[in-house]
């Protein structure tokens, strides 16, 4: 009897997974992002131990990336041999999560019976060719559209975060971060302490993961300190509390129904199941949050997953964190439930493993398939990280046939009920109190101090201050709390 025959046939599981990197210096020289990514297929195709599966495959999707393909799917598609497949194109600001969990739908639903979720970069091959003044040559498609483009309904930033000097990527997470602060009643050098610690384990994960881009170990002195090979980005992040998005990685996974892994021969003794897969599209800014330090989103999902599991997430002993900066783990962990003190990663996360993108979530999900099965351990647990800190995921996977269909589901009214919100107003002039701050730099100098702030109306404002010693200030002082004076998109203190 085969360990799926107990199972409804229409029940998604996950057939094989692939990881392709590279690490080529010669300027021009390596594969594109396509070819990365038909590589992952070709290695998922080979792990599901019947190769044969990808001419089978009915659907890819692909999360949108820093390349120019119209259509990446067809490419892979057509590569793999499965060129009448049905292609989809996910835009950013929608989580990656999405790609499985309308997979998982389709499967059940019988529309799909083998799909592949494929994804990659190859940023550090542009990135060399780019400096030595080398054209790179990538693959060229022209009058191709995917079958389907989904596009976000939302700004991932908004106009008055940007009018009001929120000017990176980086900034507001590190806002959140000091609402974090704040919340717990931490000093800055607390903060700082507890970010090098945990960036010191994730680069100690790192060294022992083999697809990790940047090995080397870290100490925490050298990971808390600006310097010229640590520049600070937004306080108190320094370029090594950030994801790395220079990397050549992709990852693929096929996912098929019950029925068609039986079917196709897949090594059924390398089946995955996913137990949970859920996410939220609830989409609130950064400024918005009454209770900034929080991912009430993430508090719901983690709930739920619970809920449907029977037992707390801290049961289960390999976690992936998302990981782009420091705040995204922080806030995490504090809302599933996780040991603030752990090290919720098995790659060493996004600094450290490598930070494709739009990519990342495929590069952990397809690890921890791996990991899973390996060790033997029944569950492993994986979330995504959608914009700026919105639309989490949470999936859950396990090497046991599950007793009861897989949770998936978009809980967006739990978690708009749970999201407490503020207005946000432009142009406002008087007194208000910081709820969140960071500061900018040139080079080593901390120049500007960016700030989200209450008024007395209990609206909410975010302004910049361009001077010096302000940002200086906001790295030493605690400067939430304090009133300033706010000018439209400036303010004073």
């Amino acid at each position: 009897m085969s360990v799926l025959d107990d199972l409804d046939p229409r029940t998604p599981v996950i057939a094989g997974v692939g990881i392709a990197t590279q690490s080529v210096d010669e300027p021009g020289g390596g594969d594109d992002a396509a070819a990365l990514m038909t590589a992952a297929a070709v290695r998922a195709g080979t792990d599901s131990g019947e190769s044969a599966v990808l001419a089978a495959v009915q659907q890819v999707a692909v999360p949108a990336g820093t390349w120019a393909y119209p259509d990446p799917g067809r490419l892979v598609a057509e590569r793999i041999g499965a060129p009448q497949a049905r292609t989809v194109l996910v835009q950013v600001g929608i989580p990656q999560q999405t790609l499985f969990d309308d997979a998982y739908h389709a499967i059940r639903s019988g529309t799909l019976d083998v799909a592949l979720v494929v994804g990659g970069e190859a940023a550090r091959r542009a990135a060399i060719a780019r400096r030595a003044g080398v054209d790179v040559q990538d693959t060229v498609q022209a009058d191709v559209t995917p079958d389907e483009l989904q596009l976000p309904k939302t700004e991932i930033i908004t106009r008055v975060e940007i009018e009001g000097g929120v000017a990176s990527a980086m900034a507001p997470f590190a806002l959140i971060d000091s609402a974090l602060r704040y919340a717990e009643g931490k000093s800055i050098a607390e903060q700082r302490d507890e970010i090098a610690r945990l960036y010191a384990g994730f680069s100690a994960v790192a060294t022992t993961f083999p697809h990790a881009a940047f090995p080397e170990p870290r100490t925490e002195e050298f990971l808390r300190e600006p310097s010229e090979s640590n520049r600070p980005f937004s306080f108190p992040y320094n370029k090594w509390h950030c994801a790395q998005m220079n990397v050549d990685q992709a990852a693929a996974i096929l996912v098929c129904s019950a029925e068609a892994a039986r079917r196709l021969g897949v090594d059924l003794a390398r089946v995955v199941y996913p137990v949970v897969a859920l996410e939220s599209s609830l989409f609130v800014p950064v400024s918005r949050r009454r209770a900034m330090h929080r991912w009430p989103a993430m508090e719901v999902l983690g709930a739920a997953a619970e809920a449907h599991l029977g037992f707390p997430l801290t049961d289960i002993d390999s976690v992936e964190i998302y990981s782009c900066f420091p705040a995204a783990i922080r806030v995490q962990q504090r809302a599933l439930g996780l040991p603030v003190d752990g090290i919720p990663t098995i790659t060493g996360g996004e600094a450290f493993a490598g930070g494709p993108w739009n990519n990342f979530v495929l590069q952990s999900t397809a690890a921890m398939i791996d990991r899973i099965r390996d060790r033997g351990e029944p569950y492993g647990l994986v979330t995504a990280l959608s914009g700026l800190m919105n639309k989490p995921g949470l999936a859950v996977y396990s090497t046991v046939p599950p007793e009861q269909p897989a949770l998936v589901a978009d809980l967006v009214d739990d978690a708009t009920r749970a999201t407490e919100t503020l207005e946000v107003v432009t142009g406002y002039q008087g007194p208000a109190v910081v709820a969140a701050c960071t500061a900018g730099y040139d080079g080593l100098d901390p120049v500007r101090c960016t700030v989200i702030a209450d008024t007395p109306s209990g609206d909410r404002c975010v302004a910049t201050a361009h001077d010096a010693e302000i940002a200086r200030a906001s790295t030493t002082e605690e400067l939430i709390g304090r009133t300033i004076t706010v000018d439209a998109t400036t303010f004073t203190m």
